[in-house]
């Protein structure tokens, strides 16, 4: 993908969002910015600035379909058509299913998986009317794919979905040049991955994540950032509907001992 190449990140004001904004503009291309927090966006969009390229920052909820279709619109006639897309926003919340507030596994869902189909439809529309090929890539996670007894099921019902999301649009749209990816990220150094935790939690429930993982530690951002690039470069042109897991070995590990 030429670096004069626009490209669109969601869930950009921190974690893996931040650091693909970050990387994708040490690597000359124009962005286009959402996310909720309209103060990380902003100090991701300075730091591409920084570096000399154009960066587009639109404080949105990506839940919401108006407001996302008129973000996108104003992001393509300010930065151009984006011909790569990076879905990462997403929340993580939890607790006991039989506990778990509806409003929240709706909140979870809507954010995660809504979120996700809104974006990649709005971009595949706009690459779709100017005749362009392109990719998206959508951040999915390990844990559509396996689950951990700690209350995820609402994080693993959404990601799950945009496991099977990817493989539905990566299909429906091959024949028009545009190719759908799914990056699944395992434990990886953000805000979120630590969001549940109790500060005095903490540094054990590092030692344990890190025991937990065949290479001994989480993942920093800019090695998933590092990945959803190649997912969108010409490097990686004969992939769509694609999983590329960048877990540190989690899932390859048997449980058991024997």
């Amino acid at each position: 993908m030429p670096s004069a190449t626009t490209i669109l990140i969601t869930g950009a004001g921190s974690g893996i969002g931040a650091a693909t904004a970050g990387l994708a503009a040490r690597r000359g291309h124009p962005l286009i910015l959402l996310d909720l927090d309209a103060d990380g966006i902003r100090a991701t969009a300075e730091d591409a600035r920084g570096v000399g390229v154009h960066a587009v920052e639109i404080a949105v909820d990506v839940t919401d379909a108006p407001a996302l279709a008129a973000a996108i619109d104003r992001g393509v006639a300010e930065a151009g058509v984006p011909r790569g897309a990076v879905c990462c926003a997403g929340i993580d919340r939890g607790g006991p299913s039989h506990e778990l507030d509806v409003a929240v596994w709706d909140r979870v869902l809507a954010t995660n998986l809504r979120g996700t189909f809104l974006t990649a439809r709005a971009v595949i529309g706009h690459l779709l009317a100017a005749g362009q090929p392109g990719a998206v890539v959508c951040i999915s996670s390990v844990l559509a794919s396996v689950a951990t007894p700690g209350g995820t099921a609402a994080y693993c019902a959404s990601k799950g979905g945009v496991a099977s999301l990817v493989r539905s649009l990566a299909v429906e749209y091959a024949d028009r040049g545009i190719r759908v990816n799914a990056l699944a990220p395992g434990a990886t150094e953000t805000p979120l991955m630590w969001a549940p935790v109790a500060p005095e939690d903490l540094a054990a429930m590092r030692e344990t994540v890190d025991g937990d993982v065949p290479m001994g530690r989480v993942a920093v951002p800019i090695e998933q950032a590092q990945a959803a690039l190649w997912l969108l470069s010409d490097e990686s042109a004969y992939m769509t509907g694609s999983e590329l897991v960048v877990d540190g070995g989690v899932l390859a590990r048997a449980s058991l001992s024997v």
